[in-house]
């Protein structure tokens, strides 16, 4: 059946429906033979446990105990995160941490709270496939593009020389349209009428039995086909010519449209058969395929507003089973020739036949991945070629596939098959990729070895673990297509490095490189505490000593050094900028020093002869904002800061 006469025959008569840390905790050593060591997470608690608390603190001390499997204390730290009136007021504030507390709280089994912060996190980030995998509480196979590069197609033995298109499974049976048999000749190909056709399924969907007519009340005089189940099977669309209650109406070109009926399952048979309101005489509606939850009907149409031949449009079911109106699903989609035979699988991808997208010959089969997610959230979106065995150079269609039983079928008029259209059939093979990656020291960009990394799933399930090799290189095999994953990597004395990525649709072997850093910090005498605890700058205002409430929350890190060492003696260095004489410069840096050191021993209990300090006014600038400069207000606060010397540590 060429494209020609599926258009004559209203654009195709086809198509169906149819579906769809366990971690080991490494504590790092302090003790070594040259150097000393600050660990940044004894700092951070020893910090929050005296009261003074940030949003970037608790973000570090919550991470802490979350990668190292301390669940209990997490779910305090990120509790306190996640109440603190700076992170709430933040618009632009990281979802991430409602995962991570959720699923905190989920390891100590307090599942209540876990799902109530789920749900926050999806409600905030609804195209995150864990969000998604809470929402759906199951994985989904959701490989389809790709496949055709790695499964086989068989021609159906149900075929024959006439038109066979448009399979779907239903109760161990596929329903099919054909032009077999006998009665009235459809005068354009001179085959007979289409009618529906159930055949037995045998060895899981790859052999039937000798097709039987399906169904006496559906079937008519006319061309059946097309048709798709919801609610249980109890209800059901399918495609017919204009003919109901035994009345045959023709448009007023004197033709038989295509309209879309719909039917219920009443006392074990099919009946009350009516037209969907939105059929005209005048125009050709078809190819209905309801989704999973029986909330949206997707069909083909010609109606007013069409942008060529025939368009995709989807029209919403409601609660009482009767329907919206439909919507033309636009321009990203349809063009000016044939878009046909819709079906939306059970994960909401949205497949399709059209002539007007750039293919590789006629009819080509499309995919618009999450299509119904990417609707609602209004993210763009472009169709995808299904690529070959699945398209040829003829017209291939009513693609339909169950991801539960894992078949598939697709319809095709290409050279080897038995007759006019053909069924052909496939199984989902299973897409896998491999990931492979080395382990890096941040600092001296050296290769490590010794690293425990391990592979979780989206909601934090250990899949795999290894130690890298000697060359510092890690692999993992067998990673599902299309899915989130994420890598921790481990090694004494480092920070825990975490890396959340997603699979794509094809097969391949992807590169995931780590670098970690050291958490155990080397000090020694000349060390600049500022630098090596990673402490911002201690900020001071304009033409002001007074310590500021984020940079007092810093010098409780150092503190919680300086009584960590208690032989340690530093020295503060106190800066300005360039405005202000030079005179007025030092006597400011002066009484910043002055300020610094009063906090570390008068609020920190530090002892006076352990903390000299200096201040240098402007003359140690850090860039080039000197005199009749014209920086920035935030070049020259560059310049307003206080270092920390280390100058004996006995």
């Amino acid at each position: 059946m060429t494209i020609n006469r599926i258009t004559t025959i209203t654009f195709c008569l086809l198509f169906a429906i149819g579906y769809s840390q366990n971690r080991k905790i490494r504590k790092a050593d302090n003790a070594y033979n040259e150097f000393s060591y600050v660990k940044t997470s004894d700092i951070l608690l020893d910090v929050a446990n005296k009261g003074f608390k940030s949003v970037d603190l608790l973000k570090q001390l919550g991470n802490s105990f979350y990668f190292n499997n301390k669940m209990a204390e997490a779910v305090k730290w990120y509790g306190e995160l996640i109440n603190l009136n700076e992170f709430k007021a933040d618009e632009h504030f990281d979802t991430e941490y409602y995962f991570r507390y959720a699923q905190a709280l989920k390891s100590i089994e307090n599942y209540e709270e876990s799902d109530k912060w789920m749900q926050k996190f999806y409600n905030a980030n609804s195209s995150d496939l864990r969000g998604k995998s809470y929402q759906q509480h199951k994985d989904y196979l959701t490989q389809i593009e790709g496949l055709s590069q790695d499964f086989q197609i068989f021609n159906l033995e149900i075929n024959t020389k006439y038109s066979d298109f448009g399979g779907i499974l239903y109760n161990d049976q596929v329903i099919f349209s054909s032009a077999r048999g006998k009665g009235r000749t459809y005068a354009w190909n001179n085959q007979p009428f289409l009618n529906l056709y159930m055949a037995k399924s045998q060895d899981g969907g790859t052999s039937f039995d000798e097709p039987i007519k399906w169904d006496k009340t559906i079937n008519s005089k006319f061309h059946e086909s097309s048709l798709t189940f919801y609610k249980n099977d109890e209800f059901m669309f399918f495609t017919r010519n204009n003919f109901i209650d035994h009345i045959e109406n023709r448009s007023k070109d004197g033709i038989n449209k295509l309209k879309i009926f719909q039917a219920s399952f009443e006392n074990n048979e099919w009946g009350n058969i009516k037209s969907v309101h939105f059929n005209s005489d005048e125009y050709n509606v078809a190819h209905p395929s309801v989704n999973a939850s029986g909330t949206k009907m997707y069909f083909a149409s010609d109606m007013p507003g069409t942008y060529g031949k025939s368009d995709i449009y989807m029209v919403a079911i409601n609660k009482d089973g009767s329907l919206g109106v439909p919507e033309n699903l636009g321009p990203y989609i349809n063009t000016e020739g044939h878009e046909t035979f819709p079906f939306i699988n059970a994960k909401g991808d949205l497949f399709f036949a059209s002539n007007g997208i750039v293919g590789l010959g006629g009819l080509d089969v499309f995919v618009i991945r999450d299509f119904e997610t990417k609707m609602d959230q209004k993210v763009a979106f472009e169709p995808k070629n299904l690529g070959m065995p699945i398209n040829s150079s003829k017209d291939d269609f009513a693609y339909y596939e169950n991801l539960e039983t894992r078949k598939g079928f697709f319809s095709s008029n290409r050279a080897g098959g038995k007759g006019d259209d053909d069924i052909y059939g496939f199984t989902i093979p299973r897409c896998t990729q491999t990931v492979v990656g080395s382990i890096w020291d941040k600092n001296s960009n050296n290769l490590l070895t010794n690293v425990i990394v391990t592979l979780l799933d989206s909601t934090g399930n250990t899949i795999n673990q290894a130690v890298v090799d000697d060359e510092s290189q890690f692999m993992f095999n067998e990673l599902d297509c299309e899915k989130a994953y994420l890598i921790r990597a481990e090694k004494e004395g480092y920070a825990t490095f975490e890396k959340r990525f997603e699979t794509a649709s094809q097969k391949e072997t992807l590169s995931a490189d780590l670098i970690l850093e050291k958490e155990n910090i080397e000090i020694s005498v000349g060390s600049d505490l500022a630098k090596t605890l990673n402490i911002p700058i201690i900020y001071f205002n304009t033409d002001d000593d007074n310590i500021t409430g984020e940079s007092e929350i810093q010098l409780q890190k150092l503190l919680a050094v300086l009584n960590s060492y208690p032989n340690m003696v530093i020295e503060v260095n106190s800066h300005t900028d360039s405005r202000g004489t030079r005179e007025y410069n030092d006597n400011l840096s002066n009484r910043r020093v002055v300020s610094t050191i009063k906090y570390l021993t008068q609020v920190g209990g530090i002892s006076a002869s352990r903390i000299k300090g200096k201040g240098y006014g402007e003359r140690k600038l850090v860039n080039d904002c000197g005199d009749n400069s014209k920086c920035s207000d935030e070049e020259h606060l560059q310049n307003r800061r206080s270092e920390f010397i280390i100058i004996s540590m006995n």
